[in-house]
């Protein structure tokens, strides 16, 4: 990274925490994304029908407000005739009433003309059924707020264009909220409706009194005075909560359901191509091919790779066809030269031309290992890998290399003997042949073997390492450019230790001074490989 060159910010801690709880599968994700935009959805519907309920409600209370001033000031607000049994106790009247209503029916059963009807309905109050009504609008002669009113100026403007399409003046209107147990009023209609029901003992139980606050509204009288009207503010309903969860949870185990439903019909598919891909990736071999099922799209899919990887398949049996060929082929003529240089009369010459076959052979060897790598033959068995370590060591100590054994443990794991043998090999064999002496190691590390291969040879350069694993590259000319073989020996190894699922790396090891006393390759094996 150059100086001009910043790192890039770090995501914050909301970001980190959220990352770290979103859940990562697509079944998983799918479903939180639909809970939550069902969260706010419902949230969203319920503010509305909230607020709906609630402009509803100041609609009936303003309409009402309006109808009863109307129809107040529309009245000449004579004051009412005193009931019979308040006339003058000498009779007159009542025998004069008598008189004049002798020929028509009396009691309950008595029709009453439509003028009559209102007249006693608005003079004398509603009749018994009717007194769980609000209270009617009345005339004073002045009116206050009083302390515990709570003014509603957003409900006069609201009324005020009502009044005036009915030819009432609205100026001055006052609009208010009180409590309903603090209203004068109130509470002695709720007296009198009490003594009602003690009167007519046979009429339905009125309803009870559920509100607790009244909404009054006061306009002046052209002639002077105020009219006043009360209206009961029905309470919310309780159960508007109950019902939204109600409605909420049915969504949400409707569509939810649902939606389990369907991503089980997609994940199932995908989950069962993906197994397959990783251990295509992994062993080459398709043993068993997904069947398409699923959405059409999913079907497309698995039908594609199922075409792919019998289409990689047929290019690695050509591929192993044509360097069995390549092998039998070649062999079969250098064996012909290793007989054919024995006719040679010069022992200097005989030497050279069979190091030159010797050296063939063992380069053909290694590009047929490395192409046959990745699909190994054997299988997976349990060895002792430091008694595989110890017998390489021999091989070499047999042959007089100066390699030498340090500190070993009993470690046994599942892996293929001859090929970590044949990554050993080439690993003791770079360091004998560049770093004059070899020291094996095998210790263990929480989960994984590690095998280290020491030289005391003059390392590679830093820059040069990544590119010691690429084919057929050598040393630099500084490590002995007169042995050697065709550079496959590294990339052979590395392979090796992927296909167990390990990891192969070159490392300098520097002296006290900091200078490089030799090049150290350690072998890194899974003990679950």
């Amino acid at each position: 990274m150059t100086d001009s060159e910043t790192p890039p910010p770090r995501p914050g801690l909301i970001a980190r925490t959220f990352t770290m709880l979103w859940p990562h599968s697509l079944r998983a994700q799918v479903m939180g994304a639909l809970a939550l935009a069902l969260l706010l959805a419902q949230g969203i519907g319920a503010a509305l029908l909230y607020r709906a309920q609630h402009e509803y409600r100041e609609e009936q209370v303003t309409h009402a407000l309006a109808i009863k001033l109307v129809m107040a000031s529309h009245d000449d607000f004579a004051p009412p005739p005193p009931p019979p049994e308040e006339r003058a106790p000498d009779g007159k009247d009542a025998d004069k009433d008598a008189g004049k209503n002798a020929s028509q029916p009396t009691g309950p059963d008595k029709p009453l003309l439509e003028g009559e009807r209102r007249f006693r309905h608005f003079h004398h109050g509603p009749p018994p059924e009717d007194v769980s009504r609000g209270p009617r609008t009345e005339s004073v002669d002045h009116f206050a707020l009083q302390p515990f009113d709570h003014p509603r100026p957003e409900m006069a403007r609201r009324l005020s264009p009502m009044l005036t399409e009915q030819d009432v003046n609205p100026t001055g209107l006052i609009v208010c909220e009180r409590p309903l147990a603090k209203d004068p009023m109130m509470l002695q209609r709720i007296e009198r409706r009490a003594a009602l029901m003690r009167r007519h003992i046979n009429l339905p139980h009125p309803p009870p009194l559920e509100a607790s606050r009244l909404l009054i509204a006061a306009v002046p009288r052209p002639g002077g005075g105020w009219l006043v009207s009360r209206v009961v503010i029905s309470p919310e309903d309780p159960w508007l909560p109950f019902t939204l969860i109600a409605q909420t949870l049915f969504i949400y185990l409707v569509l939810v359901g649902t939606m389990a439903v369907i991503l089980r019909r997609i994940i199932r598919p995908l989950a069962a191509l993906t197994a397959q891909v990783e251990q295509f990736a992994e062993t080459r071999v398709a043993s068993s091919q997904v069947v398409p099922q699923g959405p059409h799209d999913i079907r497309r899919l698995i039908a594609a790779q199922n075409a792919m990887e019998d289409r990689i398949i047929a290019l690695i049996n050509e591929k192993d066809v044509m360097l069995g060929a390549i092998g039998h082929d070649l062999k079969t003529p250098l064996a012909a030269l290793r007989v054919r240089i024995e006719c040679v009369d010069d022992d200097n010459e005989r030497l050279r031309m069979a190091q030159t076959i010797e050296e063939i052979t063992r380069s053909l060897d290694d590009i047929l290992s490395l192409a046959r790598v990745g699909r190994p033959s054997e299988p997976l068995e349990t060895n002792e890998l430091s008694a595989l370590v110890a017998s390489v060591v021999e091989d070499y100590e047999d042959m007089g290399e100066p390699v030498e054994l340090d500190d070993t443990m009993r470690i046994v794991l599942p892996l293929r003997a001859v090929w970590v043998r044949r990554a050993l090999h080439n690993l003791i064999g770079n360091a004998v042949r560049y770093g004059a002496v070899a020291h094996v190691s095998l210790t263990r590390e929480d989960d994984w073997a590690i095998i280290r291969i020491a030289d005391q040879g003059p390392g590679i350069p830093e820059s040069q390492i990544a590119r010691m694993f690429e084919p057929f590259t050598r040393g630099e000319p500084s490590r002995n450019t007169h042995t050697g073989g065709a550079g496959l020996g590294l990339t052979l190894a590395r392979a090796i230790a992927d296909q167990h699922g390990g990891t192969l790396s070159l490392a300098n090891h520097l002296g006290p001074d900091g200078g490089i006393v030799g090049l150290v390759a350690e072998l890194r094996l899974p003990l679950g490989a």
